[in-house]
């Protein structure tokens, strides 16, 4: 039996859904949020819907955006011929913040994974090499997480892009095995850039 009214449990239910959130922090937040305005709680409910139904995947990049393309794939200031492809749209916010890099991205969303069932084509990939044939694309960045998962998936897309012709390059591993790029500080994530090498 709970010791929580029902709507309460099930707040605190749905809050410690979300990724990071324990039980204890989701009871947390749930009394705040029920000893919050009115105004808040309305306006945090209505941010949630809306960026439920206004915000999906450039059909460029696979970033997120409202709009499409997005911001980046539009700024005419932005390198056209350095492409850099992450993992996930988080990394790209990382580099962004850091601003260490002025070219465009690619967003694979997800990588290679044989034992969960994700395979080339559940990611990105296709739209990649796509993209080489539009674009004036001369040089690709690899700045995919240096998990095992993610060392395998920039070595099959390393492989491919060099079949297109184009030049290859990978971020420096100034970030640890088993980090994450969202999570890394912007000096590092800088050296990284600035390092990066030839794709084996």
């Amino acid at each position: 039996m709970s010791i929580y009214p029902s709507s309460l449990q099930r707040l605190v239910t749905d809050l410690s859904k979300l990724p990071g959130i324990g039980h204890k922090t989701a009871a947390r937040l749930a009394l705040y949020l029920f000893r919050a305005s009115r105004e808040y709680t309305e306006s945090l409910a209505a941010s949630i819907l809306e960026v439920q139904r206004d915000i999906g995947f450039c059909s460029t990049c696979f970033n997120l955006t409202d709009k499409d393309p997005c911001q980046i794939c539009k700024d005419p200031n932005r390198d056209a011929s350095v492409l850099c492809v992450v993992e996930e749209v988080g990394d790209l916010l990382a580099l962004e913040q850091a601003g260490v890099f002025s070219g465009r991205y690619h967003v694979l969303q997800g990588v290679l994974a044989p034992l969960d069932g994700i395979g080339p084509e559940n990611l990105r990939i296709k739209e990649l090499l796509e993209r080489l044939q539009r674009e004036s694309i001369k040089e690709v960045v690899l700045a995919i997480n240096p998990s095992t998962e993610g060392e395998a998936t920039a070595t099959y897309v390393a492989g491919l892009l060099r079949k297109q012709g184009v030049s290859v390059s990978q971020i420096a591993q100034g970030i640890p095995m088993g980090g994450d790029l969202k999570y890394t500080d912007a000096v590092t994530l800088k050296r990284a850039m600035e390092g990066r090498r030839e794709s084996r």
